[in-house]
């Protein structure tokens, strides 16, 4: 009896402690669900709400930046430089000069042609069309795939360097006579020109502009190829003797070596004028200057006067 009496006080000793073990696990777990309930004033901040994610924690400062979440910058760019003058300037020129007369330069950067009023109008082109003639047999060569022997290579430098006619009309020959005139006129872009009425290259019909066209063909390498467009201008760079004469005597001596050249002269008898043109090839620009005048005044006077022609259109330097 008395065993049974310790055991029945020990449960009543122990009750208590057990209610309150049991309470506190309650309450435990009451916070715990709380913290964990969202929209509680206990969740935490990492918890996430129904359906949307969990918001990340701040990024450190001393962390490195997201370079997909910097801001797009644009590029310095440079202001592009503009383009160095030509030699010439877009002018009209009132100067006195017996008869006609007509000019026209073209930038080779843009293509840009000005000059006379009067550049679209033609006058037989004399020895200038050699140029064209010289180019096109020996464009043609490489698109054949020959190669033009020493000795004619050593003729079309007599054709570009001495204007030598009895070569230059072969070569006219093995290039189809008119046939060549009509190319260059398509190869070269020309919309004033036209081949000559007896078919002849000496009364092939070019324009002081078309002439600047022809130019920019030889330089470019349509006209000549790329195989023999340097060999070219090289040979009209050494034009020597009689036709060494015009728009590039108007410039300094040490820049004429750089200009290639190819001009013109014949007395019309038919027409009883001097025929004299002029065709120039610079840097970055090429020109064509033509002049008709009365047969009586000779060769020098037309010569002369594609030199002033060329001198009074370029820029002023003062």
């Amino acid at each position: 009896m008395a065993g049974n009496r310790r055991d029945n006080r020990a449960r009543r000793e122990a009750s208590p402690l057990r209610l309150i073990v049991v309470a506190a696990v309650l309450i435990a777990l009451v916070l715990v669900s709380l913290r964990l309930l969202p929209g509680s004033p206990l969740a935490s901040d990492a918890t996430a709400r129904w359906g949307k994610p969990a918001v990340p924690a701040a990024r450190s400062t001393d962390a490195p930046a997201d370079r997909g979440s910097r801001p797009a910058t644009s590029p310095s760019l440079s202001p592009t430089p503009s383009p160095e003058p030509l030699p010439f300037a877009d002018k009209q020129l009132d100067l006195d000069i017996e008869g006609w007369y007509a000019w026209s330069v073209l930038d080779t950067r843009t293509g840009e042609i000005f000059g006379s009023e009067n550049m679209d109008e033609t006058s037989t082109t004399a020895s200038l069309i050699k140029s064209w003639i010289v180019a096109d047999y020996l464009r043609r060569a490489a698109d054949a795939g020959q190669t033009p022997s020493d000795a004619k290579l050593a003729d079309a430098t007599k054709i570009i360097r001495d204007s030598d006619n009895t070569r230059a009309e072969q070569f006219y020959n093995s290039v189809g006579r008119s046939a060549s005139i009509k190319r260059l006129i398509s190869m070269c872009d020309l919309t004033d020109s036209s081949p000559a009425a007896d078919g002849g290259w000496s009364r092939t019909n070019l324009s002081p502009r078309d002439t600047a066209r022809l130019g920019a063909c030889i330089k470019d390498g349509r006209a000549a190829g790329p195989k023999w467009t340097n060999w070219l201008l090289n040979e009209m760079r050494l034009v020597r003797g009689a036709g060494d004469f015009g728009i590039r005597k108007a410039f300094p001596a040490a820049e004429q070596k750089k200009i290639a050249i190819k001009n013109g002269w014949i007395d019309r008898t038919r027409e009883q004028e001097m025929h004299i043109n002029c065709l120039a090839i610079g840097d970055n620009w090429t020109m064509g200057v033509m002049v008709r005048y009365p047969i009586d005044m000779g060769y020098e006077y037309g010569m002369e006067n594609c030199e002033k022609i060329a001198e009074a259109a370029l820029r002023s330097t003062t």
